[in-house]
């Protein structure tokens, strides 16, 4: 143990405390795949995502998806609120008529490419068992795979995403209709 660590513990105990102060949690970063910054613009953000969720959804035998302007605006809309705010949540419910469904994600600026954004979400496959919502992951926590069962739907036949960047952080919204997740159901 280092000498200021000593130091810390000393002081708590002579200020009556026996407790020492929990350190904050490390700043997780992952190894690049690339130098620079990935490349960014609402084009390559679509082709990206359409190519991803159209790989997932052919893998599971599910219906292709079509791009849809008006959920990409409606992305764009809360894609922006979040880079403004700094905050990483989902946006109130329901979400329009009729009601959407969503997927978030957020990372470094300009540090993922859009295939690696996408590619975080089918990721969660690797933990997504075949039964109804909610108890549709092997980890017990369906937060680990909603954002694969969203995008694999097979009764979901629209969507649209969008991006908007804070100084430190890029935030992507994603919409779909009809939404998916649907307590009782299966995804495809």
């Amino acid at each position: 143990m280092g000498v200021m660590r000593w130091i810390q513990i000393a002081a708590l105990l002579l200020a009556g405390c026996t407790v020492a102060p929990v350190a904050p949690p490390e700043r997780v970063v992952e190894p690049r795949s690339f130098a620079g910054d990935a490349p960014r613009g609402p084009a390559r953000l679509r082709e990206a995502m359409e190519a991803g969720h159209r790989a997932a959804r052919i893998a599971v035998g599910a219906p292709s998806l079509t791009w849809d302007a008006t959920l990409a605006a409606d992305a764009k809309r809360y894609a922006d609120t979040l880079a403004r705010t700094g905050r990483f949540e989902h946006s109130p419910q329901p979400r329009g008529v009729p009601e959407q469904g969503e997927n978030l994600w957020t990372g470094t600026r300009n540090a993922y490419r859009y295939g690696e954004m996408v590619g975080h979400w089918v990721a969660e496959r690797r933990d997504y068992v075949h039964v109804a919502v909610p108890a549709s992951s092997r980890t017990g926590k369906f937060g680990d795979v909603g954002h694969y069962s969203q995008i694999v739907w097979r009764d979901t036949q629209r969507f649209g995403c969008a991006e908007a960047s804070n100084a430190t952080d890029d935030f992507i919204v994603c919409r779909y209709v009809p939404a998916g997740n649907v307590a009782g159901r299966v995804a495809y």
